[in-house]
């Protein structure tokens, strides 16, 4: 069982107002809901929000579903913020709409010790506010108290402001954190895991943005946060330690090997027919290439290589989901 806790604050009594954050609680809890496939994944993910002055979401309401999401014994306990956040030499708050002062708001080391004591298998902390890489650093330094099984994932460093996309109504964060769950991040059987959201999410923003993620994890286990359909099917993916029985093995093509003939090529008599053994292979051969587990060698494309009977061979990421196929791992 796997449960979720999603709170987006728009409207503040006392400090400036925000526009995009129930937008964006409202599509991290659609999308951690339901798997691809329509299979539930977070049971009925609690939401709270705060869109304008006839809604409030206050520090006691955050603190206490915070509390009671933590007290789980679940699998996954996950809790997302978008809203304001606070630092001060004490540490980082997280700002509830009755907040005043900044540090009145729910204290980033209680939410990380509610985590830190939590029953839960697996606990993940996601903030898209404002300095929220301050989050399991001990007082205010950057020593890192993350527990056994905790995750703690943020849009931007301790002295950093988090973003909204042009023309606000949603953050940037959050946008790309949205995007890496709907498949940007997933691996080669489909499942997406914080380590590879936070990857998505740093390489998106690139080394010019004016915010960097930061990732704290102290898992021993791997962690699923939600599947999608695989990029390669797993009966293909499955042939690879067939087709390459070694990491460094290749595979010698030839025209043979492709199955389409131009009407010149038909009439060359010395162009080897198509073989349909051969093409079964070529076609596995060229969805390995998309998705980056095969190259042609002395070629730009594998129609290329196999025309002027060249050879192919694995990348780096093909010998590693190779060894996991011969493994059984897949």
């Amino acid at each position: 069982m796997r449960k979720a806790l999603i709170v987006g604050i728009n409207h503040y009594d006392h400090i400036a107002a925000l526009s995009g954050c129930v937008n964006d609680a409202h599509a991290v809890r659609d999308v951690l809901a339901r798997h691809e496939d329509g299979q539930t994944n977070f049971l009925a993910p609690k939401i709270l929000v705060a869109r304008d002055a006839s809604e409030h979401v206050t520090r006691a309401q955050i603190r206490a579903a915070a509390k009671e999401l933590f007290e789980s014994d679940v699998d996954i306990a996950l809790f997302y913020f978008a809203g304001h956040g606070h630092i001060e030499m004490t540490g980082g708050y997280l700002c509830g709409s009755d907040t005043r002062s900044g540090d009145d708001g729910l204290a980033l080391s209680d939410l990380i010790e509610y985590a830190k004591r939590s029953p839960a298998r697996n606990r993940v902390i996601i903030l898209d506010s404002c300095y929220g890489g301050v989050a399991a650093d001990r007082n205010g330094t950057p020593v890192a108290e993350i527990g056994h099984g905790m995750t703690v994932l943020t849009a931007s460093t301790a002295g950093q402001a988090a973003m909204e996309v042009a023309g606000g109504g949603a953050g940037v964060f959050t946008r790309l954190f949205v995007d890496a769950m709907n498949g940007a991040a997933a691996n080669l059987v489909g499942d997406i895991t914080p380590g590879s959201v936070y990857a998505h999410i740093d390489q998106s923003l690139g080394p010019w943005g004016g915010q960097r993620p930061v990732f704290k994890t102290n898992v021993q286990e791997f962690v699923s946060l939600r599947k999608t359909a695989p990029p390669i099917e797993l009966q293909t993916l499955r042939m690879l330690s067939t087709d390459f029985p070694a990491d460094h093995a290749r595979i010698e093509l030839d025209p043979s090997f492709e199955p389409e003939r131009s009407e010149c090529e038909k009439k060359n008599p010395t162009m080897p027919l198509p073989d349909p053994a051969n093409n079964v292979v070529f076609a596995r051969l060229q969805a390995y290439v998309k998705v980056n587990l095969v190259r042609p060698i002395g070629a730009r494309h594998m129609w290329h290589a196999a025309m002027v009977s060249q050879s192919c061979e694995l990348t780096s990421l093909g010998r590693h989901y190779r060894r996991l196929v011969a493994d059984g791992l897949i």
